[in-house]
């Protein structure tokens, strides 16, 4: 699915690995709930580490990506919560290793709290 990146010099550039919005074909739109670090085996949190739950959590959405028929390339905006935003870096980094340019569109929101006292979650949209 080649989807198109729009850019414009009148809002501020990509501080990250995203776009400032993301154009999509006509398609199969998939909303996917959010994914936290729980291991799919067990449904407990992989561990106290946010490194891990990171990692753990964008498996689990690379799986519902997988089952619902896309490849990462098909992510046209992603939500990322965190519950400790000076941990943002760390996510940042992981996303840019994991995902394909050109990137989807991203928010990325600090939160109180997440379900089974997770650290992050991770929720996107694809088109296929």
């Amino acid at each position: 699915m080649p989807k198109t990146i729009i850019h414009t010099n009148a809002a501020p550039a990509a501080v990250g690995p995203y776009s400032q919005a993301v154009a999509a074909p006509a398609g199969t739109t998939v909303y996917l709930s959010g994914q936290i670090g729980l291991v799919p085996a067990t449904g407990e949190m992989i561990s106290d580490n946010f490194e891990e739950q990171v990692r753990q959590a964008f498996a689990n959405m690379r799986a519902v990506i997988d089952a619902a028929g896309g490849r990462p390339e098909n992510i046209v905006k992603l939500t990322l919560f965190l519950t400790d935003l000076g941990k943002f870096t760390i996510a940042n980094n992981f996303m840019a290793e994991q995902l394909p340019q050109p990137y989807p569109a991203r928010s990325t929101v600090g939160v109180a709290s997440l379900p089974k006292g997770a650290q992050f979650e991770i929720e996107a949209i694809i088109v296929i």
